[in-house]
């Protein structure tokens, strides 16, 4: 028996039909010995791979393959990359399992991957186009939490506006527990941002690009 029922393997198939315009990679850093969640995440990405012709699943090993680990920014696993055309680099990192609510989130970025552009307005789009700053967004979820999808999302889509300097991690809370004491996550959703501005609950897209804004501030200014 597969990890996604048939109901939902034929609605998934649907969206992909009709939404999907270009090629999307799905690329799986994995360690199954070593990682509870590492067989069950390849198990769903597999079976969301079948759904499209425009959907491949690329699995590297986190210590055989540790050059293309580093170059991507993963230590840890398991770990998703979406790529698009050309093996284009969003920004978009999913550290854990997607599960719960979050495989919605995972289905929305793929969507948006595939046609290389988020549906961020315009103006907004613009604003994060002109940093120029290496920005790290931290997203800490659980899989129940049902307003976590859409702080992932705002942080996913700010990341696809600027890849080259924007870098969105969705991170399971559960399964890293070392940094959720670290980064005291005591209600999810948690972002952090270039480890300076934080906050909880999902704030709409705008607000976050201005906590992005002002974690680029220098201090006193």
């Amino acid at each position: 028996m597969g990890m996604l029922k048939d109901e939902d393997k034929k609605y998934i198939r649907e969206q992909f039909d009709e939404k999907l315009k270009g090629p999307v990679k799905i690329l799986l850093f994995s360690q199954k010995l070593e990682c509870e969640y590492c067989q069950p995440t390849e198990e769903i990405l597999t079976e969301l791979s079948e759904l499209s012709d425009k959907i491949t699943l690329d699995v590297r090993n986190l210590q055989i393959d540790s050059d293309d680990a580093k170059q991507f920014g993963v230590d840890k696993v398991p770990a998703i990359i979406l790529l698009g055309e050309q093996d284009k680099d969003y920004g978009i990192r999913f550290f854990g399992i997607p599960s719960g609510y979050e495989f919605s989130t995972l289905l929305a970025d793929i969507i948006d991957v595939s046609n290389g552009k988020s549906d961020l307005p315009e103006k907004m789009v613009d604003k994060i186009a002109a940093i120029k700053t290496p920005v790290h967004i931290k997203v800490f979820v659980t899989p129940t939490c049902p307003y976590c999808p859409n702080a992932v999302r705002a942080a996913h889509k700010i990341a696809m506006a600027n890849p080259r300097y924007i870098k969105a991690q969705m991170i399971e809370s559960t399964e890293f527990p070392h940094l959720a004491n670290k980064y005291a996550v005591y209600g999810v959703p948690k972002t952090i941002i270039n480890e300076r501005v934080q906050f909880e609950g999902a704030m709409p897209e705008a607000a976050v690009v201005e906590q992005v804004l002002s974690a680029l501030e220098e201090p006193g200014a």
